[in-house]
């Protein structure tokens, strides 16, 4: 049997020893008695019993076995997006710039997943949360529309893997406020490494990823890059299309500095997450990427392998019985005031029988 209590252990414990204190002393007082010790005593045990059932069924109990199908409501999305210069070289496509793609590609991931979390973590020097797990799909296509590149002076090099600190924080965080969803990764590059240093593993905790892919972005060949300087125009973005594009004076004179895809680096990045890469190109249908992602299913802590239904192994809940005792007693209960309710009602407050029923009641209930 395993236990899913509905709060943490620290705050479920106060709730039950304060509800049970005050029905486990008067039971303890009324077994003292002598006369009438009975009837009292039973209502005291009934009262005893509920809270027992309550505290019970808010451990959720559970017994191994049993399955369910898997639902994209069910899962919590990260989408990790690569923003540095090199994401906006001009070879996706009719000579469009990578995050084009980028764009395209989550929103049709999101359109496949409806009902899910989905959380947004962009990097180049450094990695930042630009949205928290949501289901606003509005606000998810609002802050894809504006991704762009880091400023041009600001670049100092980037790793492929800037990220893995926030993102394992931030799945960390999900698997602990919600244990029984899965948590899906995509990740959205060139695998373009600028930084002097080689890339660190992207090595994130263990069971924190059930799922996602690594898609890559750009051409052997490579594409220009344009420039971002930070100047803000009228509908708010700083990165024009007509910028002028980047130069690079290495090698044999100057001339405009190309970026090429690392899909060596990507597919070691993919390894590292145990998840498919795939190369994406304008035009490519979103369905491979999502036939070998298998969103509907993942494995977490309590989820196992699907069968061939599509269903996978799940616990089967029984804090049910406990809430339906719960509950029947509660009903008892209840009409034990009804029926006192009544009969006060119908007696004259100053007769003997309502004197007599006032001191039964009394002793009834201590």
């Amino acid at each position: 049997m395993t236990l899913q209590p509905i709060l943490p252990w620290w705050l479920l414990l106060p709730f039950a020893v304060g509800a049970l204190a005050f029905p486990g002393w008067r039971l303890f007082q009324n077994l003292r008695t002598g006369t009438g010790a009975g009837s009292r005593a039973g209502h005291g045990l009934r009262q005893v019993l509920l809270v027992l059932l309550l505290a019970a069924a808010a451990l959720r109990p559970g017994l191994p076995g049993g399955t369910a199908q898997a639902a994209t409501t069910d899962l919590n999305v990260f989408f990790v997006v690569d923003t540095t210069t090199s994401m906006v070289a001009e070879d996706y496509g009719n000579a469009g710039p990578r995050m084009a793609g980028v764009r395209e590609d989550i929103a049709a991931i999101a359109e496949e997943l409806p009902g899910a979390r989905f959380s947004v973590i962009t990097f180049d020097t450094t990695a930042h949360v630009r949205m928290p797990l949501t289901t606003d799909t509005l606000a998810l296509e609002t802050i894809t529309s504006v991704l762009e590149p880091q400023l041009t002076s600001y670049a100092k090099g980037s790793s492929i893997t800037a990220a893995r600190q926030v993102l394992s924080e931030r799945l960390t965080a999900a698997r602990r406020s919600h244990p029984e969803r899965p948590r899906l990764v995509y990740y959205f590059g060139d695998g373009e490494q600028t930084s002097a240093r080689a890339p660190g593993p992207m090595d994130l905790g263990a069971g924190l990823v059930a799922g996602g892919a690594v898609l890559g972005y750009g051409t052997a060949g490579g594409g220009r890059m344009r420039e971002n300087t930070g100047e803000e125009y009228d509908d708010g973005s700083t990165f024009a299309e007509d910028a002028p594009y980047l130069r690079d004076s290495n090698g044999e004179g100057a001339g405009d500095a190309l970026s090429r895809i690392d899909e060596a680096g990507l597919r070691q990045i993919a390894g590292q997450l145990d998840l498919p890469y795939v190369h994406r190109a304008a035009g490519d249908p979103i369905a491979p990427v999502m036939r070998d992602t298998r969103p509907g299913e993942l494995q977490t802590s309590s989820v196992r392998q699907p069968d061939q239904n599509g269903s996978f192994s799940t616990r089967t809940e029984v804090y049910w019985v406990p809430a339906a005792g719960a509950f029947v007693l509660g009903l008892g209960e209840l009409f034990l005031l009804v029926r006192q309710f009544r009969e006060l009602r119908a007696t004259p407050a100053g007769s003997p029988q309502a004197g007599r029923r006032r001191a039964a009641r009394k002793a009834e209930v201590r």
